[in-house]
């Protein structure tokens, strides 16, 4: 699948200061002399403040963690038609109910998105859809909003403000393909395997990579392509399969 081979060159090799900083953390660490009985205690006293901080107040829509992973740190920047509580998606699901005849997930996606041709169905585009999901991360407590000026206009930014939230984004979609790699995508966590998909489809996987150590780094990206390498049609044969995800894996990768 050609289109495939495209969308993988997204996940470029590259050689980071990753290996150089850890070597120096490393090199710092080992004067300290620390107990390795109080390491491990500040390891299980980290894991408990990640639990705590996958909190319902900011618990984040895949839409938002998608956005969330392609800010950078410093940078400005239907199985039911129930109502999911989320404006974008109500509204997408809106469209998707009140449609007939029913469009295909491809169509929904170029409809939704906007990139289509046919001047009838513009009324289906997502308007603004950035800048609402950057207000609802704002809402959250994990960006802020600012001014800034640009000579003769000013511009509405939304630098990242809980830094916290983003490397617990990250270090669940590493672990996902490091340490807790299970070697089938029907295993995986559905949320999670749609958020890799997604956020490659985004071209922002890599920066969750990019922290990597250069061996981690390669393997995390072998195991991403063994994804991208499936084939959605057979997959989603496949018993206790979610078939929409794989009509939008289908959608992303043709």
């Amino acid at each position: 699948m050609t289109s495939l081979t495209q969308r993988s060159s997204g996940l470029v090799q590259r050689r980071t200061e990753a290996s150089r900083n850890a070597a120096d953390k490393e090199r710092a660490a080992g004067g300290g002399g620390g107990n390795g009985e109080d390491d491990a205690q500040g390891r299980r006293d980290e894991q408990d403040d990640d639990d705590k901080g996958d909190s319902k107040e900011t618990r984040l829509t895949l839409m938002e963690e998608v956005l969330l992973l392609g800010l950078k740190d410093r940078e400005v920047i239907c199985k039911s038609d129930a109502p999911t509580g989320d404006v974008l998606l109500d509204e997408a699901l809106k469209h998707v109910k009140e449609t007939q005849p029913p469009e295909t997930v491809q169509n929904w996606i170029e409809l939704l998105s906007g990139e289509t041709w046919n001047p009838l169905k513009l009324h289906y585009q997502l308007r603004n859809v950035r800048e609402r999901l950057a207000k609802n991360l704002v809402e959250k407590g994990v960006l802020t909003t600012e001014k800034q000026n640009f000579l003769l206009f000013d511009m509405t930014t939304h630098p990242l403000t809980n830094n916290n939230i983003k490397q617990r984004l990250i270090k669940k979609v590493q672990e996902a393909v490091l340490d807790k790699w299970v070697n089938d995508p029907h295993r995986m966590d559905k949320r999670l395997l749609a958020l890799i998909y997604l956020a490659h489809a985004s071209d922002v996987l890599e920066n969750a990579f990019a922290p990597l150590l250069d061996e981690q780094y390669d393997l995390a990206t072998k195991r991403v392509r063994q994804l991208l390498d499936l084939d959605p049609e057979v997959e989603c044969l496949k018993a206790g399969t979610n078939e929409v995800l794989w009509a939008v894996v289908a959608a992303f990768t043709k």
